[in-house]
């Protein structure tokens, strides 16, 4: 809740996030511009007056290319968030006045925008009668299915209460943009070492898993920026902030353009797996089983042939 007068006019417009989110994606303003059908000089003057308002650079130009300050980083993956939320709360309006089924489906911020979304579309097509709601799990395991028909979570598989289809392991491995590595493409496993590596909170450990796995001996603590998200830690990648170690999925998409490299190939088994889940309760939903069900048969979600019920 908005607690003054001088807040709510401080407050950035949709307009000003949706181009600035878009900006940020692309790393183009000219490319935002077309996606969002204004011009170019109509998202930079969005861009500007919201770094007005922040009172901080979000671009930075490095040889004549856009990239991200530290500040834009953090601020993405928050303006990501709220576009997430304003768009959920639009389709559940939309959904009581249609004849759809609803059926929320929960998910990592980044587990959902790099890997979850791309995929979904055929969904939609098999499906036009029910209506996908989206929702970032930010919060406890526990409450999750109080909130969701579904959530797409990563662990052992073995929640208490819920049904768990087993996905796919993850994979961890060093990304980078090319220019980190242009004067060395092919990094020894020490000097990896001693680059900057762009950590993520939620595995504050895994840098230090992934030398020990190589029989390097790691220290106590690494130089680079942290960030809450491993959409977060992508993007710095991308604005050659350095070297992070993401899941393997998350960084396809990236690599398979080129936009980042793999400056060591070795690939970190994690202690975990991604699972669909949902409540016991819930599993005879018809909506629910053909979400399952059309799950189970996409090739491209790889889901194993087993299921866990705790």
């Amino acid at each position: 809740m908005l607690s003054s007068g001088l807040l709510r006019h401080q407050t950035p417009s949709i307009n000003a996030l949706q181009c600035f989110e878009a900006a940020a994606r692309h790393l183009s303003f000219t490319l935002a511009a077309q996606e969002l059908h204004l011009t170019q000089s109509a998202v930079s003057k969005q861009v500007a007056q919201l770094e007005s308002t922040l009172q901080t650079p979000l671009f930075s130009r490095v040889r004549k290319r856009l990239t991200l300050s530290p500040a834009g980083v953090r601020y993405l993956a928050h303006t990501q968030r709220i576009l997430q939320s304003v768009e959920q709360a639009t389709l559940e309006m939309l959904s009581h006045n249609q004849e759809t089924e609803a059926l929320t489906i929960g998910a990592h911020p980044s587990f959902g925008a790099y890997w979850l979304i791309p995929y979904l579309s055929g969904f939609y097509h098999s499906h036009p009668h029910i209506e996908l709601q989206f929702v970032d799990l930010l919060q406890p395991r526990e409450r999750i299915h109080t909130h969701c028909d579904a959530a797409f979570l990563f662990g052992q598989g073995n929640w208490e209460g819920v049904h768990a289809m087993k996905l796919f392991d993850e994979g961890m491995i060093a990304v980078c943009h090319p220019d980190t590595v242009a004067q060395k493409p092919n990094p020894s496993i020490q000097e990896l070492k001693s680059m900057t590596l762009i950590q993520c909170s939620s595995r504050p450990s895994a840098w230090h898993q992934y030398f020990l796995e190589q029989d390097l001996a790691p220290t106590s603590s690494y130089h680079g920026p942290r960030f809450d998200t491993w959409s977060a830690c992508i993007q710095a990648a991308l604005n050659r902030y350095g070297v992070a170690l993401v899941p393997h999925f998350l960084a396809a998409p990236a690599l398979a353009t080129g936009r980042l490299v793999r400056p060591w190939k070795y690939e970190l088994a994690n202690q975990g797996s991604y699972y669909l889940t949902y409540a016991e309760h819930e599993a005879n939903e018809p909506a629910l089983r053909q979400f399952i069900h059309w799950v189970s048969q996409n090739p491209y979600l790889k889901p194993k042939d087993h299921e866990k019920k705790e």
